[in-house]
């Protein structure tokens, strides 16, 4: 059972994947500043000065031993806003990839057909193995 962890461990895709991992939640990061730091400032102040991440709903004021409850739907926006970014950079990513993949050249044809039998022989023959007619 051990080696077979090891063996999973080790193959290619799972190591892949954790480095996809650790570099999304890097890039999460960015994205995130990225918006509460750069987006959302100057569409707060076009909004008129607006800034979302203190929008809230308060469902129940604080009391002296309970914090208040809050709908923060300003942060919810900002959440909205990173996916979306995340999401475009992603598409733009593989979009890249895709286009730089160059598809497969088909391989040669090692066979042809016999016109009188209609089965598949070998390119050099000269004659068809089912139906010995010649073949040109």
């Amino acid at each position: 059972m051990l080696q077979e962890f090891k063996e999973f461990a080790m193959k290619g895709n799972v190591i892949d994947m954790a480095v996809g991992v650790i570099i999304g939640g890097a890039f999460g990061k960015i994205v995130t500043s990225l918006v509460n730091d750069v987006i959302m400032p100057p569409i707060g102040l076009i909004l008129g000065g607006i800034d979302f991440t203190d929008k809230a709903i308060v469902l129940k004021r604080a009391a002296e031993d309970a914090k208040a409850v809050t709908l923060n739907y300003g942060l919810f926006i900002n959440a909205v806003i990173d996916f979306l970014i995340v999401a475009f950079c992603i598409f733009m990513a593989i979009k890249q990839i895709n286009r730089l993949k160059k598809p497969a050249p088909a391989a040669a044809p090692t066979t042809k057909e016999c016109p009188m039998c209609i089965s598949q022989v070998p390119l050099q023959a000269k004659k068809c193995p089912m139906c010995t007619s010649s073949l040109a």
